[in-house]
């Protein structure tokens, strides 16, 4: 894998570009999430998006019933135990989502410069000329010139199935709409967004509580995806709430930042939250055109010097009914991992798409594309000068490690560990090869029962780029002193074997712990 990095600073042989794909056991370095629903919810789906490189299922809860959702998680447990590929589950929630009820589910056509009510009277029926919300106080916080988009699900961009309304005036708790653009909406539920507009409604709301405390317990969720993050406080709550819940006490909460409220407190909220996800189809409405590419770049930056994930929505939105991205999009994929992102996440493209498993694979081959030019001398430098002297203990070890991978020209880093840190620190130095992360599971109580803690761990670097998990018997500690050690690194070498990763008279980097002592060590395999 490291032979064949390139950079676009350099110059190279146009040709070269048309040399065919090296396929690996990794499809690329860069993760995709996939939200599962209707047209992916199959076993046989499910286990095709898995192959193609999936390795976290998103489970968004706008809209179907935890029992639709738990039949879906099922298929997906099925499709893991026959593909034996590990894959995580993110839990997005609804939070404070304006949505128009339409309960007869008939279409309604909207004609530009027409007038529309919006109105939270749900008792009345959607139609041209009236649409019911699901909160009263909308009159109160928009005025006369305010911008408010409706779309189904996503906004799609397309002019037909997305309607653009601007605020004529305020009768009570009715906004009268002047229409912008002539549209048609079909479906039972459409997403009403007021741009750069406060909404006054919690960010964890009740019904977002009791999906977590029933649905989120009982499958104990990796992820939580908070919709619609404005403050550090949002974070804080949802920790809050979560330490309350015993078993998905370590769910990683990942801060959905959505509009210029989220932008404003970034940094507050990227303090508190595991990972950000920047939620570009709302972003991209309340942020000028101009500025979302600014916004995109800052914020990954950010994410990268704290060493905390990355996720990218709304890359390849065309391959909801198409087979092939336009140019754009995939060009917007590549400079997203060319910017730094962890992740891509796909939304409406998995959803309801209708080709899930070719778009997760297209995605994943510009991933692996972009990451061969992508420059990580420059990062490493970057990260380095960021993190500053004097370093911390872990750091140095995570650095060093990466640093000796790539002068000894290492085709994979193996790092022992117990909580996911250490792997997850190399992984920020974002090393050209694979990290095989070895975890290491824990004994603990709960005054109860006893058992082991490992399994989180695992499945919550599936969301990290390089970071490669693997769950290593719980009869080994982490910090042995013993030959147990070894025997743990033969069964993580063998699997890199397995896998294509490492072959003979390759050189592997090893970084664990000894005693009270950490080391980083590199080997040379034998026949």
């Amino acid at each position: 894998m490291h032979a064949n990095h390139l950079l676009l600073e350099e110059p190279i042989r146009m040709v070269t570009i048309l040399e065919p794909s090296k396929s690996n056991f990794f499809p690329a370095m860069t993760k995709i999430v996939g939200t599962l629903g209707p047209r992916s919810r199959s076993v046989e789906v499910i286990s095709g998006c898995l192959k193609a490189g999936m390795s976290v299922a998103r489970f968004d809860f706008l809209w179907g019933d935890p029992e639709y959702h738990q039949e879906t998680l099922e298929n997906l447990k099925a499709a893991v135990k026959s593909t034996k590929k590990l894959c995580a589950v993110m839990l997005d929630t609804v939070g404070p989502e304006l949505q128009v009820i339409n309960k007869s589910e008939k279409s309604i056509s909207l004609k530009a410069d027409g007038i529309v009510i919006l109105t939270p009277d749900q008792g009345l029926e959607a139609s041209s000329e009236v649409l019911p919300i699901n909160f009263s106080g909308l009159s109160k916080a928009v005025k006369k010139g305010d911008t408010i988009f409706i779309g189904q699900y996503l906004f799609t961009g397309s002019e037909t199935t997305s309607v653009w309304l601007e605020v004529d005036e305020v009768k009570g708790e009715d906004v009268v709409c002047v229409i912008k653009n002539t549209a048609t909406l079909t479906g039972s539920l459409f997403t009403l967004h007021a741009s750069q507009i406060r909404i006054d409604l919690p960010t964890l709301s009740d019904k977002d509580k009791e999906v977590i405390s029933t649905w989120g317990v009982k499958n104990k969720i990796d992820f939580i995806s908070l919709s619609y993050t404005r403050h550090a406080e949002d974070v804080r709550e949802a920790r809050e709430y979560l330490s309350k819940l015993g078993d998905i006490s370590q769910t990683q909460i990942f801060a959905k930042i959505e509009n210029v409220e989220g932008l404003t407190h970034f940094d507050e909220i990227l303090q508190e939250a595991d990972g950000i996800i920047l939620s570009r189809g709302n972003l991209g409405i309340d942020l000028p055109p101009e500025k979302v590419f600014l916004f995109q770049k800052a914020a990954v930056y950010k994410c990268n010097m704290a060493g905390k994930p990355a996720v990218v929505t709304r890359v390849v939105d065309s391959m909801t009914d198409n087979l092939r991205p336009t140019r754009a999009e995939a060009t917007d994929v590549a400079n997203a991992v060319l910017d730094g992102s962890d992740a891509i996440l796909l939304g409406a493209e998995t959803l309801r798409g209708l080709y899930p498993v070719e778009t997760i694979s297209i995605v994943g081959k510009i991933c692996a594309e972009a990451e061969k030019v992508f420059n990580q001398d420059l990062y490493f430098k970057r990260t380095v000068k960021y993190v500053g002297e004097p370093m911390t203990h872990l750091e140095s070890i995570a650095s060093s490690a990466v640093r000796a991978a790539i002068k000894v020209k290492a085709s994979v880093i193996v790092c022992f560990t117990s909580s996911g840190r250490a792997a997850r620190l190399i992984a920020k130095y974002r090393p050209t090869m694979p990290v095989l992360s070895v975890v290491i599971p824990r004994l603990k109580t709960n005054q109860l029962r006893w058992s082991f803690s490992g399994a989180f761990e695992a499945r919550q670097s599936l969301i990290v780029r390089g970071l490669f998990p693997m769950l290593a018997d719980p009869r080994h500690p982490a910090e042995s002193t013993s030959a147990t050690n070894e025997s743990v690194l033969k069964v993580a070498l063998d699997h890199g074997r397995v896998s294509g990763v490492i072959k003979s008279h390759d050189r592997v980097v090893v970084c664990q712990k000894v005693g009270d002592a950490s080391v980083v060590k590199i080997i040379e395999l034998e026949d």
